[in-house]
């Protein structure tokens, strides 16, 4: 009996033989279905039953989080009543692999009807669904692929991958940067990492632990308990970044100076530390703390003034990290 990981391997080859057949078949139908989503002036309702409509809930919303207005559409749910969510401007995209799905073949009168033009992602080039698609994207696979030649694996994964390979062509088209995609990603963490930034984060104002150059040392630990940020910047008279005092400055001094709390700031602070201006991406100032093995930012304008203080429990805590 073959070991699980030799079945594994095999599988995965199947579907990476199956995906690379997919790709040379790839003709003008890939670019119609692009310039179809692309024009339309409604949205993509995309539908599938069973294994394949999740396929299609999965390209929907690929779509939908790329520029291209999506929703899915149940065909069951469709025939029931619910096709009064197509509208006379969208595009429909079909997935069956047979083509002839029941549920799905008995909206297409409703489709033709309408004038509501339809892509299709199936095996079945002679089928009533591909008869009835304006652009037909090819998602079969060779016999004896799958278990039985019935289970959904390799074929449910070309159909994705046409799907994927659908929604990057047209980012591309779109122009689609890494700010649009952050705007359909706000809440999460992939949209925390592209929108929040320093400034977003930072303790300013009345929280901010700053201490002139001259200050005593008992001013410093006052400043540094009342803020509680564990560290305070130094200044010069017109607020400029001098230096940075952590609580573990003050504990390595502590171990040879006797009278630490007569020395002034500028004596035992760390000079010309790193800092960040607030328009820096919080994910960023992250990456700098980690490599210089810090846990505070000192936060500055293009002068120099320190303005704020970015400690890396505060990027944290607003899940830029997940």
């Amino acid at each position: 009996m073959k070991k699980t990981i030799d079945i594994a391997r095999k599988e995965l080859q199947l579907a990476a033989d199956a995906i690379n057949l997919a790709k040379k078949r790839i003709d003008k139908n890939m670019e119609k279905a692009v310039e179809m989503i692309y024009s339309c002036q409604g949205k993509t309702v995309v539908t599938g039953m069973g294994k394949t409509g999740l396929i299609g809930r999965k390209i929907s919303a690929t779509l939908a989080s790329t520029g291209s207005s999506s929703i899915f559409l149940h065909p069951a749910e469709g025939i029931h009543g619910d096709l009064g969510i197509i509208g006379g401007r969208d595009v429909v995209l079909a997935v069956s692999y047979s083509g002839n799905t029941e549920e799905i073949i008995r909206i297409i009168p409703f489709l033709r009807f309408n004038k509501i033009p339809i892509i299709s992602i199936t095996a079945n080039l002679n089928s009533e669904l591909a008869k009835n698609s304006e652009a037909v994207l090819n998602c079969s696979i060779p016999d004896n692929y799958e278990p039985f030649n019935l289970v959904p694996t390799v074929s449910t994964t070309v159909a994705l991958t046409l799907g994927d390979a659908l929604a990057v062509a047209l980012i591309k088209k779109r122009d689609f940067k890494i700010d649009d995609f952050a705007r359909f990603h706000p809440g999460g963490t992939i949209g925390k990492r592209i929108l929040l930034r320093v400034a977003d984060l930072m303790h300013q104002r009345e929280a901010l632990p700053y201490v002139i150059k001259d200050a005593k040392m008992s001013e410093v630990l006052l400043v540094m308990t009342e803020k509680g940020l564990g560290c305070t910047g130094v200044v010069d008279q017109g607020g400029h970044l001098l230096g940075i005092i952590t609580d573990g400055d003050l504990r390595r001094i502590l171990t040879t100076e006797m009278n630490v709390l007569e020395k002034k700031a500028f004596q035992v602070m760390t000079k010309a530390p790193k800092s960040v201006t607030k328009e820096v991406l919080a994910i960023d100032a992250l990456a700098l703390m980690e490599e210089k093995k810090i846990t505070m930012l000192p936060v500055v304008d293009k002068s120099g003034v320190m303005i704020g203080m970015l400690h890396m429990h505060d990027i944290i805590d607003a899940g830029v990290v997940g």
